[in-house]
């Protein structure tokens, strides 16, 4: 059986949260986070010959079947260009189909495949490992924070859309 963690250390922010070492500190932290966390998911990928901006597209439109390619677009904050070659590829390896709009026929519809859903829970599952433990424990005081804090690094105007996710 393998060891137990040592206890999670954390040095609490000074009162001068907002100078250059604490920032840094921030910006340090979440690097290497999101480094760790996205690491199982990240050699999935690769296996299958995909990048993170696959993985982005399959976890969107996992969480919102029917998501047309527009909403997709302003969800990843990339080109329709770049969202096409990744949707190309997915589609190519039956993960991902289109169905035309009902009211609007110009409107493409996503959703996973029975194959897409099985990798995006494999790649979900790598993400929720790591995400449960850290939040079990910082606890659900510090994981409000946390949100608190990754909302903030949402621009304003980009809020609602990623509220609406929760909806």
């Amino acid at each position: 059986m393998p060891a137990a963690a040592p206890p999670l250390r954390i040095t609490p922010a000074s009162p001068l949260f907002l100078r250059e070492d604490e920032i840094r500190r921030g910006i340090e932290l979440l690097y290497f986070g999101y480094t760790a966390m996205i690491r199982g998911a990240d050699a999935i990928l690769e296996a299958q010959g995909f990048g993170r901006a696959h993985h982005r597209a399959l976890y969107f439109i996992a969480r919102r079947p029917g998501l047309s390619v527009g909403e997709l677009i302003g969800l990843l904050g990339i080109t329709k260009q770049s969202l096409g070659r990744v949707l190309t590829e997915l589609q190519a390896r039956d993960l991902v189909e289109q169905a035309i709009g009902t009211t609007d026929r110009r409107q493409r519809l996503l959703s996973l495949t029975a194959a897409g859903t099985a990798l995006e829970t494999r790649l979900f599952t790598e993400l929720e490992r790591s995400m449960a433990r850290a939040y079990g424990e910082a606890g659900q005081q510090a994981v409000t924070g946390f949100w608190s804090v990754l909302m903030g690094l949402v621009p304003p105007e980009d809020r609602p859309r990623v509220e609406a996710l929760q909806d």
